[in-house]
């Protein structure tokens, strides 16, 4: 098994055992996260609106 795989399977074991074992915590941390994404994008919007306009 190489590195990348054994990387893969280590990182959705720990995301599988943080949301088992915090749900909570791990939903505002997806809340956050899909907030960050879409203040990025309403940022990137304004700023081509700005140039083309």
């Amino acid at each position: 098994m190489n590195a990348k795989k054994l990387a893969t399977f280590a990182g959705i074991a720990l995301v599988l055992f943080f949301v088992i074992a915090q749900p909570g915590q791990a939903a505002g941390l997806v809340d956050n996260i899909i907030g960050f994404l879409r203040d990025a994008a309403e940022a990137v919007i304004t700023f081509v609106s700005t140039v083309f306009s």
